[in-house]
């Protein structure tokens, strides 16, 4: 009769957080990245058990029953699907001491288990949140943007401005943990908004927020001519001059 003596599931893990270092705002969220892999087996188990640990402190679980410790209680959970080999975790209100190094590990009941000591995530946490980086163009229409870089994306920070107008935000993924989330601004700009600083505020998960801002200047117009002339960025000396200029040119071509 044939015998089974024992079943040797080896699993290894392909690692996006693999001695990263990844920049964190306080009070902020974070989404770590991680992915493993085991061999395709004919056998579909019932249950993966899936931890991520700080030393020897469970932090995160896909078991909804298991009790965190206070430090981390309600402020964790696991994003993917275990089973298919989607370790992504996700860490809210994000304290000074979350600087971990953290690991991932997998037990697969009567089969296998691995602690993935060798690929750790450390996170740098500050507590200053950088300025946008912003851009302006200035036509009929001003647009303008305003981009900030964030490890969240399912809580993306929020972006308003200063001004009313039509805006619109998108986020994109930089690599595989840094994204960034861009507002674009639109407005017709009246003579008010001429040498005026447009302004964003960008607001973070847990509520620290920074500004940009750029100044709203009018392009000077070349070839000037009287139906041309624009009598909002000259003096009205210089505006007598130039339209004795222009009459005694005409005097002379008439």
């Amino acid at each position: 009769s044939n015998r089974i003596y024992g079943i040797i599931l080896f699993c290894w893990f392909l690692s996006f957080t693999l001695h990263q270092l990844i920049p964190v705002l306080e009070s902020s969220c974070v989404v770590i990245p991680c992915v493993y892999s085991c061999p395709k087996k004919r056998k579909t188990f019932n249950r993966f058990r899936a931890f991520w640990y700080r030393g020897h402190t469970i932090v995160a679980s896909n078991f909804p029953e298991l009790r965190l410790t206070r430090e981390f209680h309600h402020r964790t959970r696991m994003a993917g699907s275990i089973e298919s080999g989607n370790c992504t975790w996700q860490l809210y209100f994000v304290r000074k001491t979350d600087t971990g190094p953290f690991y991932f590990r997998i037990e697969i009941p009567f089969l296998n288990s691995y602690s993935y000591l060798k690929n750790k995530v450390t996170l740098d946490i500050f507590q200053v949140p950088k300025r946008p980086v912003m851009t302006i163009d200035v036509r009929n229409k001003v647009t303008a943007t305003c981009k900030v870089t964030h490890v969240c994306p399912t809580s993306p920070p929020h972006i308003s401005w200063s001004r009313a107008g039509t805006w619109t935000t998108m986020s994109k993924q930089e690599n595989k943990w840094l994204w960034s989330t861009t507002s674009t601004m639109t407005f017709i700009p009246r003579v008010a908004d001429f040498n005026k600083r447009l302004e964003c505020k960008v607001t973070f998960h847990g509520r620290k927020t920074t500004k940009g801002s750029v100044l709203v200047f009018k392009k000077r117009k070349q070839n000037i001519g009287v139906s041309h002339l624009d009598l909002t960025t000259i003096s009205p000396g210089k505006y007598f001059s130039q339209v004795a200029v222009i009459c005694f040119t005409l005097v002379l071509v008439l």
